[in-house]
């Protein structure tokens, strides 16, 4: 079912603006961002606000129809991290110099791997981010 633009702005002014996965700001990204289902449509989710998430194209293509992923510590499949139900600093903490995410809990692990969150291209703009004071966001 498509977003309807009403809700689209709802998740976009929820989510400040940022991929709630990655963190990069919209405004930064070549590419448009996309509104997604958490639980894919494919496996029964719904176009409710509570099923959707700010997305960066990144982060949507990597994630696609997953809802879990293998936790690379303990090789383990486990839940992908959920933004509408999962505290982000549970899960994740920014590295000293604010250009990469950690997996602090298999959650956070997976995600990172699955969704590539510190692929080359993010890092960058991170770099770049840190280097104007703009990142991490709080």
């Amino acid at each position: 079912m498509a977003v309807s633009e009403q809700l689209r702005r709802e998740v976009v002014t929820r989510a400040n603006h940022l991929c709630e996965y990655c963190r990069c700001h919209a405004s930064f990204c070549p590419y448009p961002f996309s509104v997604e289902h958490i639980h894919p449509e494919s496996l029964g989710g719904k176009t409710l606000l509570a099923n959707l998430a700010y997305s960066c194209q990144g982060c949507n293509n990597a994630k696609y129809n997953f809802i879990e992923a293998k936790d690379p510590l303990t090789d383990q499949f486990v839940p992908l991290y959920n933004p509408r139900t999962d505290l982000w600093p549970t899960h994740f903490l920014w590295s000293d110099d604010g250009l990469e995410l950690i997996g602090i809990t298999p959650t956070g692990r997976a995600t990172i791997e699955r969704l590539r969150l510190n692929r080359e291209n993010v890092v960058g703009w991170r770099r770049m981010a840190v280097a104007f004071g703009i990142h991490p966001p709080s």
